[in-house]
């Protein structure tokens, strides 16, 4: 199986011992938009928590967080091949950690990769710029906005990492997130 990652190489490697664990299932009711909602919420509600003696930071907090794990659930949902969709998030210090890990079909994977080659080039505000210049000049699908987002704006650093299943003619797909939530 071949392993391909994106992005910053150091946040490949997640400590889940203290990380609350959670599993969007495939089922009868079938994953949609809803659950992307309904689970950041929860995600960023229990990582805010800790703010709330200041209602100004519990809320930016909250916010951030909910953002972060929205775009990245999302994400996930939209493009996943059939199966379960894992989240993994930690707090740690003055940062917020998230991995989610999904199966994407091979085609799939190479859009998203080479999407990824682009937006992973260069300062992310400067891309963010490019892209929203490019997509209010086309009608396109403004790949990777969210993603620029999350880095030019919210300081997130990201990575990819994508594993070939080639029997299946799949990959799967651990996306990592890390985003400073300093006490201040």
């Amino acid at each position: 199986m071949t392993k391909v990652l994106y992005g910053q190489e150091h946040l490949a490697s997640f400590d889940t011992t203290r990380a609350v664990q959670l599993r969007l299932l495939d089922g009868p009711l079938d994953l949609a938009w809803k659950h992307s909602s309904m689970t950041s919420d929860f995600i960023a509600e229990m990582i805010a928590l800790r703010f709330r003696p200041s209602k100004r930071r519990y809320n930016q907090v909250r916010h951030d967080i909910g953002y972060l794990t929205n775009e990245l659930i999302e994400n996930a949902i939209k493009f996943r091949a059939s199966g379960e969709i894992a989240i993994e998030a930690v707090a740690e210090g003055d940062n917020f950690k998230m991995r989610v890990s999904n199966f994407i079909d091979s085609e799939t994977a190479a859009k998203f990769q080479q999407v990824l080659s682009n937006i992973t080039q260069g300062d992310p505000s400067d891309l963010l710029i490019q892209q929203i210049e490019a997509s209010a000049a086309t009608i396109g699908s403004g790949s990777g906005l969210g993603l620029l987002t999350l880095m030019s704006d919210y300081q997130t650093d990201l990575a990819w990492l994508f594993e070939e299943d080639s029997p299946r003619n799949r990959a799967k797909l651990e996306t990592y997130a890390v985003m400073p939530i300093s006490p201040s």
